[in-house]
């Protein structure tokens, strides 16, 4: 019963990972005033598309191939974004959309590539592609600057999840417990840079760079 109940808690941190990132999408598709297709495919690459980057580099099955939830999620929240006025949603509602979306993901993508036997460090690194690059493939196919470039910490906070979980795992923390414990650090560093601008120091040399002369 522990087990089943820890394996169901992982996947409703699965498909609440799909959901954000998916919403997310979709609100970028209806600031660019997008067609409900575009919607859908906004929130279709955006939700399953960090998750399909990690599968493929890891040699995995690509989960939503052969079991199409994520899909139906994503298509559910694209017309839940459709059906509601823009000004309904908080003006900052994709950062913090993105906020839920990369501490979900850094710790669930960090936990699969362990369970594909791979070493902890690039399991960690594999959790922050899988949190952030569903992100990267919503701005760039909205015509956005990347997420990932904005001085708050936002990779930082994916590295954070992942890095947590795979070394609580590495402890033989029960994987339910580690992901519960790697999200709210997660999320609770990115929450926090949005709130206090938080960054990380820009590279120092920038300034000086290709001088005339």
């Amino acid at each position: 019963m522990y087990l089943e109940m820890s394996a169901l808690l992982l996947r409703s941190f699965d498909m609440a990972g799909t959901a954000v990132f998916a919403i997310s999408g979709a609100l970028a598709a209806a600031r660019a005033r997008q067609t409900p297709l575009t919607f859908a495919f906004f929130a279709l690459v955006t939700g399953i598309g960090g998750n399909t980057l990690s599968a493929l580099l890891m040699g995995a099955p690509v989960a939503w191939v052969h079991h199409p939830a994520s899909i139906v999620v994503c298509l559910i929240v694209a017309l839940l974004a459709w059906s509601t006025p823009l000004a309904w949603w908080p003006s900052r509602a994709i950062e913090w959309f993105d906020a839920v979306g990369i501490a979900a993901y850094g710790a669930l993508g960090a936990g699969n590539a362990l369970t594909y036997g791979i070493a902890p460090l690039p399991a960690a690194i594999m959790g922050v592609f899988t949190a952030c690059f569903g992100g990267v493939f919503r701005d760039v196919l909205a015509g956005e600057p990347s997420i990932i470039l904005k001085p708050e910490l936002y990779v930082t906070a994916a590295a954070l999840a992942a890095g947590v979980f795979v070394a609580l795992a590495s402890l033989g923390i029960e994987p339910a417990v580690a992901a519960v414990i790697a999200f709210a650090m997660g999320f609770g560093l990115r929450a926090l840079a949005i709130v206090k601008q938080l960054s990380l120091p820009s590279y120092p040399g920038a300034s000086g760079f290709m001088k005339d002369g």
